[in-house]
Parts: structure tokens; C-alpha cells; sequence
């Protein structure tokens, strides 16, 4: 049988929110082919990118589909002139996962989570579980809950 244990699926299950954990049947190539084999939107799929405001000083945004990240939006929000994206090594030291599979829940230290307006605007998201191939699918509500209010704002370049 498939593990279904993850840090974040423990995370969650503490938290008693629910959710449906998704194995994807071989490997995902794109937003698209994940969205599909999912039963969802590509705007459905909630990427969780984090980014490095200084030394030891991370943020991580919660983007749904494949809209950019509005760089002047972000740094006018954190009120910083610098900001970079995560290297993969700082992603994983930061998280504790592999790029791919990232999420804002099961994090080794309590990081600061900005949720992008496109999130909010499905009902239902699916988000990084901690391992590769598989996903969470969980109600954006629920979400939000687990997450505990969290800051939400727009960051994503605007069609």
C-alpha cells in the first residue's frame, strides 16, 4: 500500500481539517496534466513558492494556476527593495521538502504565508503534500482554517 504519511498529511490530521491525498499514476510534466489527472482546473493547482528577503529571512506565497508572481507587487507588500526566489537548496533546508512537492503546512519552523487573491478564488485547491507524485486536496475554506487567517493580498500579475 501506498504511504499516505507525510509531514503535511500529519500536519493536517492534527489540525483535523480534511482533505483527500491524490497519487498521481506516473509523472506529471505540467500544470495542465496535473490539474487534469487531479479532476481539476490548472487554476485549482495552489503552487506554495517561497522567497528569500535576507539572511535566514523567507517568505512563502500560495499562487493558484499558472499566473506569474507580480514582483513590484511583492516587494511593495513585504515593504522590500530586494527579494529573490528560493535557490532549491534553500527551499529545501527552509521546508524540508524537494521543490515539487512544497506546502505550507509540516514546515520544520513556522515560516510566513502570503495567500494570493486566485487562491481565494476557487472552492477547492489541491496544494504540495511533501512528496513527489502526489498532491492534497482539500476545500480552500479549509484552508484558510489550517493556515489560521492568514495574510492574503494581490501578487500575481494581473491578465
Amino acid at each position: 500500500s501506498m504511504d499516505k504519511s507525510t509531514p503535511v498529511t500529519r500536519d493536517l490530521d492534527a489540525r483535523r481539517i480534511s482533505y483527500r491525498f491524490f497519487h498521481h499514476p506516473g509523472p506529471v510534466h505540467s500544470l495542465e496534466q496535473a490539474a487534469q489527472e487531479r479532476g481539476q482546473q490548472p487554476e485549482q493547482v495552489v503552487r506554495s513558492i517561497l522567497f528569500r528577503l535576507s539572511e535566514n529571512q523567507y517568505v512563502m506565497v500560495l499562487m493558484a494556476g499558472p499566473r506569474q508572481i507580480a514582483w513590484p507587487a511583492l516587494r511593495k507588500y513585504l515593504g522590500q527593495s530586494r527579494i529573490s526566489m528560493a535557490s532549491p537548496e534553500e527551499v529545501v533546508s527552509v521546508t524540508g521538502y524537494q521543490p515539487g512537492s512544497v506546502s505550507p503546512f509540516g514546515l520544520p519552523a513556522p515560516l510566513r504565508v502570503l495567500v494570493d487573491q486566485s487562491v481565494l478564488a476557487q472552492t477547492e485547491i489541491s496544494i504540495g503534500s511533501g512528496l513527489r507524485g502526489t498532491t492534497i486536496i482539500l476545500n480552500t475554506e479549509d484552508l484558510l482554517q489550517a493556515l489560521g487567517s492568514p495574510e492574503t493580498g494581490q501578487f500575481g500579475e494581473t491578465e
